[in-house]
C-alpha cells in the first residue's frame, strides 16, 4: 500500500465499499456524536467522512488534534445509511471506518478559521494567505483560474497562434504608468524596467517575420490598487497578428472569448449563458450617446437620449434652468426609468438626486414622475416637466418610449459631464429597478475611437488614447486635417472588447509606417526629435519593412473575475498584495542591506517630506 494514500479525499464512491483504503489530508471538521467521532478529511480534491468508533486506535490521537492538522488514515469503506447520505458531497454516499492513524503534521492554533466562509480582517487573511487559500471558495477560484488559462492556450493554438516569451528585464517605456525599475550591478547607475506590457516586443515580432503570436504575459505597473486591478502585476492574453484588418482580429478572438466563457458559464452550477452570434460592434460615439460610457453593459435595457432640443425654448417648458445650460453650450440627457413611478415611492427619486451629489460630485439629478393626466394623456407634477405644453411633452415622451407609471431622470451640464453622470445613473437605475438581465455574459466591441481629443488643461489637441493606432484614412486624412475640428473628427482603428460593462481589453491596428507615424505625432504637436528619442527602436525597425499588423490583450484576471463572479481581483489571485501594494505574507517590499546597495552602486537619499 502507498505510504500516504490509495485514494484522494474526493474519489471514494459506492463502488469502493468493502475495500481497505488509505487517505491523507487536513482535519477539516470534527463532530462527537455520543462517543462516536466523525471527522471530515479534506485534500485538494474534496472531502471524505471518517468514522472513529470508541476503542479504535486512532480515536485518542485525533481527539486531541487541532483542526487543520495533517493526518493519514487507514480504514475500510462502508455505505452510509440511506437517511445519512449527503447529496451535496461527491463522496456523500460512503464513509471510511478508521483503523490506524498517522499524524503527519500538527497544526498550531489558527489565526483565522478555514471551515466555512466567515468575513475576516483582510490583513490577517493576506498575512496567512496559505490558510485563506484552503477555504473552499478561494481554492475553487484558483482551480478555475488554472483551467481558464489552459482553455485559453488550447483555443489560441487551435486558432493557429504560437506562444512566444518576451523579456522581463527591459528598457523603461512611456506607457502611461510608472515603471518598476531594477538596478543593474554590471552597469552602475543604469536601470532595467519591468515591462508594463510586451507591446513593443510583440510588434517587433511581427517585423521579425513571425505571425499570430500569443503569450500569457505578466505585466508590471506601479499603480494604485482597484477592485479590478492589482497593484504591481497582472496577467493578460497578449496577441498580435500580421497582415490583418480590424475584422480579421475580431474573427480570430471572438471564438476564443465566446468559447472560454461558454465552457465555464455553468461553473459550479451557476447556469449562465453566452448568446451565439457575432459580438455587436458599437461605434464609440453611439456608445456614449446611448449608454454614456465606452464600457456599455448590454444586460441593461435603458438607453439614454439627448433631449436638449425639447428644453431650448422655455416658453414651451416653463423650465429656464435647462434652457440656460443649453444656451451656454451644455446638453440635457434623459435617463428613462421604466415603471419607476408605479413601483417606487418619491424617496427613490430623491435618493437618486442625493447619490448624484454625493457620489458623483454633480450639482444634482433632475427627475419627473409620469402619471395619467386628469383630462387624458400623461403629465408630471414634478418641477422639470410640470409646466410643459401638453403636445410638447407628448412628443418627448414618444421619443423616449415612456408613459404613465414610468419615470425620467435628467443630467444637465457640459456635454462630457452630462453624459458621465447619465451613464453612471443608467447603471444604478438599472440595478435598483432590477432591470439587469441575469445569468448571461453579453459581449460587444466598441470601435471607431477618436484618434485625438482636446486637452482642456494644455489647451491643445493631443492623442485620445493610443498614439500608435492606425488613423482611419491614413496619410490622406492627416494631411487634410488643417483645423482642430478636422483633426478631432479622425477616428482610429482602435477597439475595446467589453463584457457585462467591464473592459476586458483595448486593441488596435497598428500604425506600421514611419512617415505616417511621424505625421500623426506632428499633428499632436510632437516633433520628429521627440518621437525618435522615445520610440526610436521601434521606428527604426519599421524602416526595414514592417507588415500591417494589429492585436489586443484581454486581461486574464478580469476574465476569471467574471467567471468566478468575484467582487475583487484578490479573490482570483494566488498571492495578492494589499491596497497599499504590500505583500503582508512575504513582507515585501522590505529594506535591503548596505552590502547589497554597494553591489549596485546605490546610496539611498534622505526621504523628502512633501
Amino acid at each position: 500500500m502507498h505510504a500516504y494514500r490509495t485514494h484522494t479525499c474526493g474519489e471514494l464512491r459506492q463502488s469502493h465499499v468493502g475495500k481497505s483504503v488509505k487517505v491523507s489530508g487536513w482535519l477539516h471538521r470534527r463532530r462527537d456524536h455520543g462517543g462516536v467521532m466523525f471527522i471530515d478529511l479534506r485534500d485538494h480534491y474534496g472531502l471524505t467522512q471518517i468514522v472513529f468508533n470508541p476503542g479504535s486506535p486512532g480515536f485518542p490521537i485525533v481527539e486531541r488534534l487541532r483542526t487543520e492538522s495533517v493526518i493519514t488514515v487507514e480504514g475500510s469503506v462502508v455505505a452510509r445509511d440511506e437517511g445519512l447520505i449527503n447529496p451535496n458531497l461527491a463522496t456523500g454516499e460512503v464513509e471510511v471506518v478508521a483503523g490506524e492513524v498517522t499524524v503527519q503534521s500538527e497544526a498550531a492554533e489558527l489565526p483565522l478559521p478555514v471551515f466555512g466562509e466567515p468575513d475576516y480582517p483582510e490583513d490577517i487573511r493576506l498575512t496567512h494567505r496559505y490558510l485563506d487559500l484552503r477555504r473552499e471558495t478561494l481554492h475553487a477560484n484558483m482551480v478555475l483560474r488554472a483551467q481558464v488559462i489552459a482553455s485559453i492556450r488550447n483555443r489560441m493554438v487551435g486558432q493557429g497562434f504560437t506562444e512566444y516569451q518576451t523579456p522581463i528585464l527591459t528598457a523603461s517605456s512611456p506607457e502611461g504608468a510608472r515603471d518598476f525599475l531594477v538596478p543593474s550591478r554590471l552597469h552602475p547607475g543604469e536601470f532595467y524596467a519591468l515591462p508594463q506590457a510586451p507591446q513593443q516586443f510583440k510588434q517587433l515580432l511581427m517585423v521579425s517575420g513571425f505571425d499570430r503570436y500569443f503569450q500569457i504575459a505578466a505585466c508590471f505597473r506601479d499603480e494604485d490598487a482597484r477592485a479590478d486591478r492589482s497593484p504591481g502585476e497582472f496577467y493578460q492574453l497578449d496577441i498580435e497578428m500580421s497582415f490583418v484588418t480590424q475584422e480579421d482580429v475580431f474573427q480570430a478572438i471572438e471564438p476564443v472569448m465566446h468559447g472560454v466563457f461558454a465552457e465555464f458559464a455553468d461553473w459550479q452550477g451557476k447556469g449562465r449563458t453566452v448568446p451565439d452570434g457575432p459580438f455587436p460592434r458599437i461605434p464609440y460615439a453611439e456608445a456614449m450617446a446611448k449608454y454614456g460610457s465606452d464600457k456599455p453593459d448590454l444586460r441593461n435595457p435603458i438607453e439614454l437620449a439627448d433631449v436638449s432640443d425639447f428644453f431650448k425654448d422655455d416658453s414651451k417648458t416653463g423650465f429656464s434652468i435647462f434652457a440656460k445650460i443649453i444656451a451656454g453650450g451644455g446638453r440635457v440627457i434623459a435617463i428613462p426609468a421604466p415603471k419607476a413611478t408605479a413601483e417606487k415611492s418619491r424617496k427613490f427619486f430623491d435618493e437618486m438626486d442625493k447619490w448624484a451629489k454625493k457620489e458623483m460630485q454633480a450639482p444634482g439629478l433632475g427627475y419627473a414622475r409620469l402619471k395619467e393626466a386628469d383630462g387624458g394623456g400623461v403629465d408630471s407634477q414634478d418641477p422639470v416637466l410640470k409646466n410643459f405644453e401638453a403636445d410638447h411633452l407628448a412628443a418627448m415622451l414618444k421619443q423616449l418610449g415612456l408613459g404613465a407609471g414610468d419615470g425620467i431622470f435628467f443630467s444637465a451640464g457640459k456635454k462630457a459631464d452630462a453624459y458621465k453622470l447619465a451613464g453612471a445613473a443608467r447603471n444604478k437605475i438599472g440595478a435598483d429597478l432590477d432591470l439587469i438581465e441575469k445569468d448571461v455574459f453579453r459581449f460587444c466591441w466598441v470601435v471607431d475611437f477618436p484618434m485625438y481629443e482636446y486637452d482642456e488643461d494644455a489647451k491643445k489637441v493631443d492623442f485620445s488614447h493610443n498614439p500608435f493606432s492606425m488613423p482611419q484614412g491614413g496619410m490622406d486624412v492627416l494631411e487634410a486635417a488643417d483645423t482642430d475640428e478636422k483633426l478631432l473628427a479622425i477616428n482610429a482603428y482602435q477597439y475595446d472588447i467589453i463584457c457585462n460593462g467591464i473592459e476586458l481589453s483595448s486593441g488596435a491596428i497598428r500604425n506600421h509606417r514611419p512617415d505616417l507615424m511621424l505625421k500623426a505625432f506632428e499633428k499632436a504637436g510632437y516633433g520628429a526629435d521627440v518621437v525618435e528619442a522615445e520610440f526610436g527602436g521601434m521606428l527604426n525597425a519599421f524602416r526595414y519593412g514592417a507588415p500591417p499588423h494589429g492585436g489586443i490583450a484581454p486581461g486574464v484576471d478580469r476574465i476569471v473575475m467574471l467567471l468566478a463572479d468575484a467582487e475583487n481581483i484578490r479573490d482570483v489571485t494566488l498571492f495578492p498584495m494589499n491596497g497599499q501594494a504590500r505583500d503582508l505574507m512575504m513582507q515585501a517590499p522590505s529594506p535591503v542591506s548596505d552590502e547589497q546597495l554597494r553591489d549596485l552602486s546605490i546610496r539611498l537619499a534622505p526621504m523628502v517630506k512633501s
